[in-house]
């Protein structure tokens, strides 16, 4: 796995979710790179008491932040980066600058150096990010490594994407994969489509030996009813693409991506619409 990108202000919730992507990293062998994004300088002097001198003070931080865990982790690589502007497009640059395969954030929290990590924030970093974003709530005490994913099956053509980059967690983590049929209808063709493409990502996790388990779930709220499922299997994971079950009104997170990274006491990897991945069917 190529590099993960761990968003730090110093708050509890980023610490959370830096042990998150920590965890990870050393499952996957990956060299896990700290950002920390200030204000820029017109906006230091209204609106933060951050000043240009207290670079140091954070480069610090890093310094102290990494000698901690790095006795935890001897075999991650760490390194840590100070950025200026918006913490969403900064965080979206550094993934791309980095050749970063994840991002891992927290989705609230805040520092006396930064703005506060809440509300449309966690949905801007996901939708700006190109690579995959992992979401943690502040205040969740996570179980690591992962051990068990679940992962919903929609009747949209983008529902099977998530499959590459989630078998990839499994195998490395020996986590269980939950593939989760979605009905959202009554009509007989939606639901054939999510039952033909649930059997084409089981096929899918069989060919690379992921163990997994199929089940439905037919709700008024598929979201409320996802996250109940995942929390009665004690999951660490639900793996979503952003455009599951999207509208016109917004074709970057649908209503129920965004009901789930904002109400998901489980960490929430979502990921964005590619071309169409090739699945081999029996």
């Amino acid at each position: 796995m190529g590099k993960i990108i761990s968003a730090i202000d110093f708050s509890d919730c980023s610490i959370n979710a830096l042990k998150h992507a920590l965890s990870i990293a050393k499952n996957c062998n990956s060299e896990l790179v700290l950002v920390w994004v200030g204000k820029p300088a017109s906006q230091q002097e209204k609106f933060s008491t951050f000043k240009e001198d207290a670079t140091e003070g954070i480069r610090k931080r890093f310094d102290e932040l990494i000698e901690k865990y790095r006795s935890q982790y001897p075999g991650v690589k760490f390194s840590y980066k100070i950025r200026k502007g918006k913490v969403y497009k900064e965080i979206a640059a550094e993934a791309k600058a980095s050749k970063a395969t994840l991002v891992v954030a927290g989705t609230h929290g805040a520092s006396g150096f930064d703005e506060f990590w809440i509300g449309s924030n966690a949905n801007r970093i996901v939708s700006a990010c190109d690579c995959p974003v992992i979401t943690i709530r502040g205040g969740i005490n996570i179980r690591r490594p992962l051990h068990r994913i679940v992962f919903p099956v929609d009747s949209t053509l983008e529902t099977r994407q998530k499959a590459n980059f989630t078998a990839y967690l499994a195998r490395h983590h020996h986590a269980e994969v939950h593939i989760i049929r979605l009905y959202s209808s009554k009509v007989d063709t939606i639901r054939q489509n999510v039952d033909f493409y649930a059997s084409q990502v089981a096929h899918f996790f069989e060919q690379e030996g992921i163990v997994y388990r199929m089940d439905s779930l037919e709700a008024t709220n598929l979201a409320d009813a996802m996250i109940s499922h995942a929390r009665e299997v004690e999951a660490n994971l639900i793996a979503i693409m952003t455009e599951q079950e999207t509208t016109t009104s917004n074709l970057w997170m649908g209503p129920f991506a965004q009901q789930v990274v904002n109400h998901s006491p489980i960490p929430v990897l979502s990921m964005h619409s590619r071309e169409l991945m090739t699945i081999a069917t029996s």
